[in-house]
């Protein structure tokens, strides 16, 4: 009877150990459709990392050309599994992502700082990922104006200022991400402005 109840604690104690971890919610502007990751199936997080504060905001691609025939939910719950098992990191490294069609995913929560593969340290950055290579793919206007109103959104909840929203690229030598076709339009000034640009708009409107 004492061993029975002691491995029912042992399992009980697992299980409370694997869902108290802390995840913050983020509460949405009328304006900007995410999809939940309760909605795509992403899985608890099994361990854990320090907490940091969203002090900017940085743009990376897959690195991986992304087809319309590829199911975006499919991809990744894939990369959730590859992220935990192949590299051990707590999870997805991003925080959001950005599929062909503009849908805006949940990643990593947003209180845990993402990951990356080159040599910058990410404490503090909020990611978004645009799913693909933009290399070699276009970005599209869908992807485009969702992410002005994602880089808005985060700007605005975590008083992030202009010029602290960049890309991969701008920390590291190492790597081309987002890929040239997302970084014209940093390089030339234009998405910045659109971004604070609707950023005064709502402020306007409060």
């Amino acid at each position: 009877m004492k061993r029975n109840f002691l491995i029912v604690t042992v399992v009980l104690l697992l299980f409370s150990c694997s869902d108290s971890y802390n995840v913050k919610e983020l509460g949405y502007t009328d304006n900007l459709t995410v999809i939940k990751r309760s909605e795509w199936g992403w899985l608890p997080l099994e361990k854990s990392k320090k907490e940091s504060d969203i002090t900017n905001i940085t743009v990376h691609h897959g690195g991986e050309i992304f087809g319309e025939e590829k199911d975006p939910v499919t991809a990744i719950r894939n990369l959730q599994k590859w992220s935990r098992r192949e590299k051990e990191w707590i999870d997805i490294p991003y925080h959001f992502m950005i599929d062909l069609k503009g849908k805006i995913y949940e990643g990593r929560p947003i209180n845990y700082s993402g990951d990356t593969n080159t040599e910058y340290d990410p404490t503090g950055h909020a990611l978004v990922e645009v799913m693909g290579n933009y290399e070699i793919q276009e970005l599209n206007d869908s992807q485009k104006q969702s992410m002005i109103k994602l880089l808005v959104f985060l700007k605005e909840e975590f008083n992030v200022p202009l010029e602290k929203i960049k890309t991969h690229k701008d920390y590291s030598s190492k790597t081309v991400c987002p890929g040239r076709n997302i970084y014209k339009y940093f390089e030339d000034g234009s998405l910045l402005k659109e971004v604070n640009n609707l950023s005064s708009e709502i402020k306007t409107e409060k």
